[in-house]
């Protein structure tokens, strides 16, 4: 699903959705809590594109902890999903 494919669906479902300003690769979907949706983004991505913007991993990190994750903007702030491996 690209960034597109989503603009192109939140305008025929009258929906507003906030994305999160140079992380397009790391989006994976749409959420919905009860009558709110948002974006979902995969945070192992979001991290590294900041490292690849030249962060290193420290900084990667606290950036997105304060910046990015930290920024609430209201209903349709998007969320960050953390990958778990289970063996």
């Amino acid at each position: 699903m690209t960034r597109t494919d989503i603009e192109t669906w939140a305008r025929a479902a009258e929906v507003e959705l906030l994305f999160a300003d140079g992380f397009d690769d790391a989006l994976i979907g749409i959420g919905q809590r009860f009558n709110d949706y948002f974006l979902v983004y995969d945070y192992a991505k979001v991290i590294a594109a900041l490292r690849r913007d030249g962060m290193d991993a420290e900084d990667a990190e606290e950036y997105f902890s304060f910046n990015v994750v930290g920024a609430w903007v209201g209903d349709a702030t998007p969320c960050f999903v953390w990958g778990i491996d289970v063996q």
